[in-house]
C-alpha cells in the first residue's frame, strides 16, 4: 500500500482552546501562513460563533491562504453553519466542519437528547450545510465512547446527505491503539456508502496515545490525521503533527503511507508557535524539542562520530534542524571531547588530553552542560597560562525616548587602552557595536537573559549571553546592580574567551601538533 494520509492541522482552532495559548488577529494570521508553508492540507482556522474575533480571523484566514483547504468549526445548529459559511465563503477551497456527540454519556448528560433526535440533527445539519459549500466534515463528538452499532448508522447517514469526510473523534483521549483501530475498521467494514468519503481521525492525548491512536486510525484505513503543533490542545493536547508526519515518513516501508507535508519547515513551524503562544515545549518532545538531535552519552557520541545511522533514525536537516549536537556533559568520553577541541581548532597530544579531560570531568560533575568556551577556559587552566585579553576601563552611555543610543568604550589590553564610540538600538547594543569596533571581534548573539539575584530596587542583575564567532559558541556572564554595565562585561567575557581561542590557535606549537588516537 503506499496511498497518501491528508492532514488536517487544527492549532488555530482546537490548538488555540489549549489554556494560555490563545493568538489574536495578527498572529493567528502569520501562524496560517507558515502552515501553508508547511504545506499541510487543510487548516481549522477557528469557530466562527464563539466570538466575532474568531469569526474575523477565519474570514481573513480564509480570504488570504490559497495553498490549503479552510475549515471552521460548526456545531449541528442552522445558526452555527450559517455563521461558519459566512467567515469561509471567500476561501479557494473552503470546508464547513459540523459536529454532534454520539456517546450515550453525552446524550444524557449534555444534549439531553434521544439517539433518534441527534440522528435526525444530523441529517438537517449536513444537509443544510450541503446547500452552501460542497466540502462538509462530519464529526461524531467522543466517539470511541459510542456504540459502534449507532457510530455507523449516524455516519451512514451524513454521507447520504453530502457529507465528504467522516471524522471520528477520541475526544477524551480515552481509547488504546488496538480499540481504536477497530473502530475504524468496524465503520469501513459496516458502512455501505463509506467508500463516498474519507475517514478522518482526531484523537487527543489524555493517556499519551494521541499519536499511537491516529497511526492505530490510518493503518485501518482512515486517511486523514487532526493533529496540532507541537500537541497543544485541550487538557493534555492532541495528536502532535510533527510525530504522525515523520512517523509515517520514518516508517514508510511498514506504513506505506505518506503526506505532502513540506517536513523541512517542520521546526521552524513549531518554534514560531512557540514564540506566539509563549507555550515552551519539554527539551525530550519528539522531533522539535531541544534535546532531539542532542546526543550525551559516551557510547552514544562514539557512534555519532562514525556514522550518524548508528543512534538517529532521520536527520535533524529533514524537520528543519541544521545539525545534530554532540552535547559534553558528564557522560561524555574522551573520544567526543577530542573532537570537539579539534572542530575548535585544536590538536591536544595524548597529555594534554589527558589533563583536558580530567578538569573537563570535573566541572561536568558540576555542570549540566559544559560549553565550548569552558573547554577555552581547561585549556588556558590546564594545559596553558594565557591571561584575560580585555579588561573594562571606561563605559559612558546616552540613551531616551526620541534619541539615538550611543557608548563609548575604553578597553585595556596589556598596556595599551584603546577608546570607541558606537551607536546602537539601546545603550547595550551600542556597547556591544563599540567593543567590535576596538577588538575586531564581531559576535552574532545568540542568547541573552538577565534575572535578579536578590531583592530591592538595588538587587544584583546576572547577565548570561550566548555568542557565535566563526561558527563557535561562547558564552559570557557578569553580575551587576547596574544591567547595562553588567550586559557589556557579559559580552565583553565572552568577547576574551573567544580571544583566547585565537590566541591559542594562533600559537604554531598548538596548531601542528599531532594528538593519540585515545
Amino acid at each position: 500500500m503506499n496511498e497518501r494520509v491528508y492532514i488536517f492541522d487544527t492549532t488555530l482552532r482546537d490548538g488555540e482552546q489549549s489554556p494560555g495559548c490563545s493568538m489574536n488577529f495578527e498572529e493567528k494570521l502569520r501562524m496560517a501562513r507558515q502552515l501553508e508553508r508547511l504545506q499541510v492540507d487543510v487548516i481549522e482556522a477557528g469557530f466562527p460563533i464563539a466570538s466575532e474575533g474568531d469569526f474575523e480571523s477565519v474570514k481573513e484566514i480564509a480570504k488570504v491562504i490559497r495553498g490549503c483547504s479552510i475549515a471552521a468549526l460548526s456545531r449541528a445548529t442552522k445558526g452555527d453553519i450559517a455563521r461558519a459559511w459566512e467567515a469561509l465563503q471567500f476561501a479557494a477551497r473552503p470546508r464547513i466542519h459540523t459536529f454532534i456527540a454520539t456517546s450515550d454519556i453525552h446524550l444524557k448528560y449534555k444534549l439531553k437528547k434521544s439517539r433518534e433526535q441527534v440522528l435526525d440533527d444530523t441529517v438537517q445539519a449536513v444537509r443544510f450545510a450541503k446547500t452552501l459549500c460542497d466540502d462538509i466534515e462530519f464529526s461524531c463528538e467522543d466517539a470511541s465512547r459510542s456504540d459502534i452499532g449507532y457510530i455507523c448508522q449516524i455516519v451512514e447517514a451524513a454521507i447520504a446527505e453530502g457529507a465528504t469526510v467522516i471524522n471520528i473523534p477520541d475526544t477524551v483521549g480515552y481509547a488504546i491503539p488496538e480499540e481504536y483501530g477497530a473502530i475504524i475498521r468496524a465503520i469501513r467494514e459496516r458502512v455501505p456508502n463509506i467508500e463516498k468519503a474519507v475517514l478522518s481521525v482526531h484523537c487527543h492525548n489524555d493517556l499519551g496515545l494521541g499519536v499511537a491512536n491516529s497511526l492505530a486510525g490510518v493503518m485501518n484505513g482512515a486517511r486523514q490525521i487532526e493533529c496540532t503543533l507541537n500537541g497543544i490542545g485541550e487538557r493534555a493536547g492532541n495528536a502532535a503533527l510533527e510525530e504522525v508526519v515523520m512517523a509515517l515518513r520514518t516508517r514508510h516501508e511498514k506504513v506505506g503511507l505518506h503526506t505532502n507535508v513540506n517536513a523541512e519547515e517542520i521546526f521552524k513551524s513549531s518554534r514560531l508557535l512557540t514564540s506566539l503562544t509563549g507555550m515552551h515545549i519539554q527539551r525530550n518532545k519528539a522531533i522539535v524539542g531541544d534535546n532531539a538531535f542532542a546526543h550525551e552519552a559516551g557510547i552514544h557520541q562514539d557512534g555519532m562520530l562514525k556514522n550518524a545511522i548508528t543512534y538517529e533514525i532521520m536527520t535533524p536537516e529533514s524537520v528543519g534542524i541544521k545539525h545534530s549536537t554532540l552535547v559534553l556533559g558528564k557522560h561524555s568520553g574522551r573520544h567526543a571531547l577530542k573532537q570537539r577541541f579539534q572542530e575548535l581548532g585544536y590538536q591536544l597530544s595524548a597529555e594534554e588530553l589527558e589533563a583536558a579531560y580530567a578538569a573537563f570531568t570535573t566541572i561536568a560533575d558540576e555542570k549540566k552542560q559544559v560549553f565550548d568556551d569552558d573547554l577555552i577556559a581547561i585549556l588556558q587552566n590546564e594545559v596553558s597560562e594565557t591571561p584575560e585579553t580585555y579588561t573594562l576601563e571606561t563605559l559612558q552611555v546616552t540613551s531616551g525616548l526620541n534619541l539615538i543610543a550611543t557608548a563609548t568604550v575604553a578597553l585595556k589590553k596589556g598596556e595599551e587602552v584603546s577608546q570607541d564610540s558606537a551607536t546602537g538600538d539601546g545603550p547595550v547594543d551600542a556597547a556591544y557595536h563599540a567593543i567590535e569596533r576596538i577588538t575586531g571581534i564581531r559576535g552574532e548573539l545568540l542568547d541573552y537573559s538577565i534575572k535578579s539575584v536578590s531583592w530591592g530596587h538595588d538587587a544584583i542583575g546576572e547577565v548570561h549571553v550566548k555568542i557565535t564567532i566563526d561558527g563557535y559558541v561562547f558564552n559570557g556572564r557578569s553580575a551587576s546592580t547596574d544591567v547595562i554595565t553588567g550586559s557589556v562585561k557579559a559580552y565583553l567575557n565572552a568577547i576574551n574567551h573567544a580571544s583566547t581561542a585565537r590566541y591559542r590557535k594562533d600559537k604554531p606549537s598548538d596548531v601542528k601538533r599531532e594528538g593519540a588516537a585515545v
